[in-house]
């Protein structure tokens, strides 16, 4: 093997270890949200059925722009509250992707809501679905490199899930743990990574009603994953007229976010989050932009059997 070809095949094993480092990182952290309070459902599978009539939710997110192969993600979940009393049941589909790993999950959703008082509820929820993870690595090789350099990963792992949420019609607060499992991908025959994915969320708001125009909605999501430090969001919205909302949000050692949002009608929604980078991860390129689109079938609620 001549110098140039050793010098090239050792750039991509270097190309190829840093891939592995950032994915697993990445991995490990899992997919994040800034408008984390309108995407319920993908936090919390005790959310399903929560809005008592069939809701859809779609966010896609693309992060640092700018930054080639950078992390972009795209979600959506429909949840809805079934004629049987009290049990609420979901679907979510979360689509990561990060260079040349992409990592699909398929989850199902049943949550159980227990009336505490009137207009509130203490459900329960389990999650349970397929996580599929794609590493592309024969992509990064060139025409000459040896083909045995690097292996490429497609992996299908079967993943659960659970957690409790409280609500009523100022405040809202839950816990979960999105996967119960440790997962294996194997990079060869001999070779092997272990990852694990216990992460606790902790998600909670409460709505304080300034006059009879403008309330304020402070809310905190706080995120614990495995061998990381903690991390968290504290956001504040104003809703005007229940129909405009504008907020700010600060995500630990990593960005200032703002958030808008539009109640176009009154099944309708439209959210827009901008996300400014501080400190180190501004060197990495410009801001993440977040799209949010939800929508209820309020016309149907006299036909299901609410809790309520």
């Amino acid at each position: 093997m001549g110098k140039a070809r050793v010098f090239y095949s050792q750039r991509i094993l270097i190309v190829v270890i840093l891939e592995v480092v950032a994915y697993y990182s990445y991995a490990q952290q899992g997919p994040q949200f800034t408008q984390f309070m309108y995407n319920n459902l993908v936090i919390n599978p005790a959310y399903a059925g929560a809005e008592e009539a069939l809701s859809l939710t779609m966010v896609s997110r693309n992060q640092w722009s700018g930054v080639e192969n950078a992390p972009n993600t795209q979600s959506f979940s429909a949840h809805t509250l079934m004629k049987k009393k009290h049990v609420g049941l979901g679907f979510t589909i979360i689509r990561d992707q990060l260079g040349v790993h992409k990592n699909t999950n398929v989850l199902t959703n049943y949550a159980y809501h227990i009336k505490i008082r009137e207009r509130s509820f203490l459900s329960m929820g389990l999650q349970a679905g397929v996580s599929n993870l794609k590493s592309d690595y024969a992509s990064l090789q060139g025409p000459n490199n040896d083909p045995k350099l690097v292996n490429s990963i497609n992996e299908t792992t079967v993943g659960f899930g659970a957690g409790i949420y409280y609500r009523s019609p100022k405040l809202q607060i839950g816990l979960s743990a999105p996967e119960l499992l440790s997962s294996t991908a194997h990079m060869s025959d001999t070779v092997s990574i272990t990852f694990r994915k216990n992460t606790l969320l902790t998600y909670s708001r409460y709505k304080f009603t300034l006059n009879e125009k403008l309330d304020m909605e402070p809310a905190l999501i706080i995120k614990y994953f495995p061998k990381l430090p903690v991390s968290y969001d504290v956001n504040i919205n104003f809703i005007y007229r229940e129909v405009l909302t504008g907020g700010v949000s600060y995500r630990k050692n990593e960005s200032v976010d703002f958030i808008f949002k539009f109640q176009l009608t009154p099944q309708f929604q439209f959210g827009y989050a901008y996300d400014y980078p501080l400190n180190s991860v501004t060197s990495l390129g410009s801001a993440s932009h977040e799209l949010l689109i939800h929508y209820v079938f309020r016309n149907i609620r006299n036909n299901v059997e609410t809790s309520r």
